[in-house]
């Protein structure tokens, strides 16, 4: 018995797409049918993924973003319901991470991450329910209306470890901010769930892995090894999905259980 879930006729907006866990969750929902928005400040880095999704069939459309300015993301969120259609799926990934022991925080450092991964996720999220909730409000009985919203957090809001202790508290307030949004928008139609992934191999962080530093800390995980951005394509798209709508205010831990 096989099983599938087709997103066609859907609209994503995909935050931080440019590299990372966006770009690879942009290609997942496109492989998966929906027409996707890729959003970020490195536009010439989202037309290669634009051909790379088109190249395989897929739908795949652009706009710039930076979340640290509501007005780009007013601006990037109209524009994409424009040139698109209206928005059924927001993967909110958008973000930013440091290493710093606390005493060294300094108030740039500390006001980078906070205005990155929760000012800006918490004004994604609800500029694109704004638009979510108008429609639920005025639509015909038995119209589709409903959303998903998927903030990207971390094992880091779930688990403090040290030297990233402002980022964790960043991405724990991702967690909170998560079920306070399926709280109330979760009776519009608008399921909102977090996933925290684990140590995740990227373009970004790739070197790290080879390194003496970040051999010992692939040692201290559960079952020493890395993950891959794949390895999060099954849960973005089922939570992307109509057939989750049971689900809304989930925080699962995407980290071979390193968080346990």
């Amino acid at each position: 018995m096989s099983y599938s879930i087709d997103l066609s006729g859907r609209v994503a907006l995909v935050t931080g797409a440019s590299s990372g866990l966006g770009a690879q969750a942009a290609r997942t929902l496109a492989r998966a049918g929906a027409a996707v928005v890729l959003a970020a400040r490195r536009t010439e880095k989202l037309k290669d993924l634009r051909a790379q999704i088109e190249s395989e069939g897929g739908d795949a459309h652009i706009t710039a973003m930076d979340v640290t300015d509501v007005a780009s993301i007013r601006a990037a969120v109209a524009r994409a319901e424009t040139e698109v259609g209206s928005l059924d799926i927001l993967v909110n990934n958008a973000g930013v991470a440091a290493t710093q022991r606390l005493q060294d925080v300094a108030e740039d450092d500390f006001d980078r991450l906070f205005d990155t991964n929760v000012r800006g996720a918490f004004f994604t999220a609800q500029e694109v329910a704004k638009r979510m909730l108008a429609r639920a409000k005025g639509a015909a009985p038995g119209t589709y209306t409903g959303g998903r919203i998927i903030n990207i957090a971390s094992m880091a809001g779930l688990k403090v470890l040290p030297q990233i202790g402002v980022y964790a508290m960043s991405k724990a307030t991702v967690v909170h901010m998560t079920r306070a949004m399926a709280l109330e928008w979760g009776r519009f139609g608008i399921n909102v769930n977090a996933i925290c992934p684990g140590y995740i191999d990227t373009e970004i962080n790739h070197h790290h892995w080879s390194t003496e530093q970040g051999q010992k800390l692939v040692q201290m995980m559960p079952r020493k090894r890395v993950g891959r951005p794949e390895d999060l394509d099954a849960l973005i798209v089922m939570l992307a999905s109509n057939e989750t709508h049971f689900v809304n205010g989930a925080v699962i831990a995407a980290d071979d259980g390193f968080a346990l």
